[in-house]
């Protein structure tokens, strides 16, 4: 997506009108890439007794900034993961280091648009 000049400033920034700006976030402007990975699993005794262990990655990952979002649904044998990293290869060798990674099959997308609350600045709240 083009914008014209004159609407962007010297940090890359783009001015809609005078008094909002949003960060265009794109992936020239952002040093790694975000995947979404989407993982099937299924649940035995030996799998139970390797979630402590996993779960310890998973927060190690999440404090350093590897991952965004970390979600399971035991209902249906998934997790989602949002991953920062420079490639889907890199990205598969930060899975399997999980001591789950055995009782996976998963998919691995690059994102082009992740967006939510998140993602936002807080609201503006004037005294």
């Amino acid at each position: 997506m083009k914008f014209p000049a004159d609407k962007i400033n010297e940090l890359g920034e783009i001015n809609f009108v005078p008094s909002i700006t949003i960060l265009l976030l794109c992936s020239q402007c952002i040093d790694m890439a975000k995947y979404h990975v989407t993982i099937h699993f299924e649940i035995s005794d030996e799998f139970k007794d390797l979630i402590p262990a996993h779960r310890t990655y998973i927060n190690y990952l999440i404090n350093k900034g590897v991952i965004d979002h970390y979600a399971v649904s035991v209902e249906t044998r998934r997790a989602w993961i949002t991953v920062n990293g420079d490639s889907k290869k890199e990205i598969i060798r930060t899975l399997a280091k999980s001591p789950l990674h055995k009782f996976w099959t998963y998919e691995v997308d690059e994102l082009y648009v992740l967006d939510g609350q998140h993602y936002r600045l807080p609201a503006v709240q004037p005294n």
